[in-house]
């Protein structure tokens, strides 16, 4: 006898359809996490991008921000150069014989630019150069921009603990043991930093972010101690509203000059103010000498019915002579007018002379410097 098959039991029709429309609830519910999801991973890359230069991102996120604990601190080198290093067989004299566990090089050119034995004649500069550098302009942004990028990758090595910015035609006024006692023994930054109130460059576009009291001006050639270093690095709000207003004005007679001037905007100049101002806004004042350790020689020209207009004096091979070097070494203080104050230069607490390096430097001076022994062993027995 054939057993019939039970019949299958079906669920009532409102539970399946309860059950699917489940289903699709969870569906849209997961769709809408996802969404929400990557519209968060959008606004975070948009805030990324725009707070910092791309390639300084990228060097800050290979490498995390640790505290030195060795006993080997170094000083780091930043060459900021247009191209190459013309000085550079005056740095290998000055580089030659010492520790290579006490100093590091680290060289801003142009994009591609590559440092080998076609390109320079010290290898100490050998590869030195930035892979993620960016084109400069004197006079914007990306001045401030190419300095940050320098100090980031600085900062990747941990024994980087002093960090001395130089331009392509700087020179050092003593040899590398001098300048590294003075700099190591020192707990603060130098950082040329004064008030400024003659000349219009702060605008009030710059504010609430950049209070005007805090605005200061100063030579960009400064030294850093690690932790202002990591300020600058680190800093995602003063830079973009300095890549936003303060700009210099073209040449006069342009037509980018014409719309510059009908715009109302503010001649500035971001390299004389970014780092000063930073620092001050961060209440770092106290930590800082507020002079810079890079002497430049100033010329002023201009008619009575002009604007005075500054200009570095250039060193040449006729005023680049043990004299002249002599006079730059015996400067003890400097005064700044606008603050009626004068900087008594310090190192830890001790006198000292207020300048390292010098320029502007022609090849010939350089010469002349190496030829005559000018960056030999120092006679100052201060530090």
């Amino acid at each position: 006898m054939t057993r019939k098959s039970q019949p299958q039991i079906q669920p009532p029709l409102s539970r399946r359809g309860g059950v699917v429309w489940l289903g699709w609830k969870l569906v849209i519910a997961f769709s809408v996490a996802l969404c929400l999801l990557a519209l968060l991973r959008i606004q975070l890359q948009y805030n990324s991008d725009t707070t910092l230069p791309s390639p300084l991102s990228v060097a800050r996120s290979q490498t995390p921000l640790h505290k030195y604990s060795g006993d080997r601190p170094k000083l780091a080198f930043l060459f900021l150069a247009r191209r190459d290093l013309p000085l550079d067989f005056m740095w290998d004299r000055f580089f030659k014989g010492v520790d290579h566990a006490n100093f590091s090089i680290y060289i801003h050119s142009l994009p591609g630019f590559v440092f080998n034995e076609e390109t320079t004649r010290s290898q100490y500069f050998y590869n030195r150069q930035l892979n993620n550098s960016i084109k400069v302009v004197w006079g914007e942004s990306s001045m401030i921009a190419a300095e940050r990028l320098l100090l980031a990758s600085a900062l990747e090595d941990h024994s980087n603990q002093r960090f001395v910015l130089l331009s392509d035609r700087c020179a050092p006024l003593y040899d590398f043991g001098y300048i590294y006692r003075y700099l190591i023994s020192s707990p603060r930054s130098f950082v040329d930093s004064f008030l400024h109130t003659k000349e219009t460059r702060y605008s009030v576009k710059m504010s609430p972010v950049i209070p005007e009291e805090k605005w200061r001006k100063g030579s960009q050639w400064i030294d850093l101690i690690r932790s202002h270093a990591e300020v600058i690095v680190n800093d995602g709000i003063v830079f973009p509203v300095f890549k936003e207003f303060c700009k210099r004005c073209p040449p006069l007679g342009t037509n980018e000059a014409w719309l510059f001037l009908k715009q109302k905007r503010r001649n500035c100049i971001p390299d004389e103010h970014y780092v000063q101002t930073l620092l001050t806004m961060q209440g770092l004042e106290s930590e800082m000498e507020r002079r810079t350790v890079t002497y430049t020689a100033w010329n002023v020209s201009g008619t009575k019915y002009e604007a005075k207009s500054w200009h570095p004096v250039t060193f040449t091979l006729e005023n680049s002579g043990p004299e002249e070097i002599k006079e730059i070494k015996k400067i003890d203080h400097v005064y700044y007018e606008s603050e009626s104050r004068t900087e008594w230069c310090k190192a830890d607490s001790k006198p000292v002379p207020c300048f390292l390096f010098a320029r502007k430097f022609t090849n010939e001076a350089a010469m002349r410097i190496v030829s005559e022994g000018l960056i030999g062993s120092s006679t100052n027995t201060t530090l």
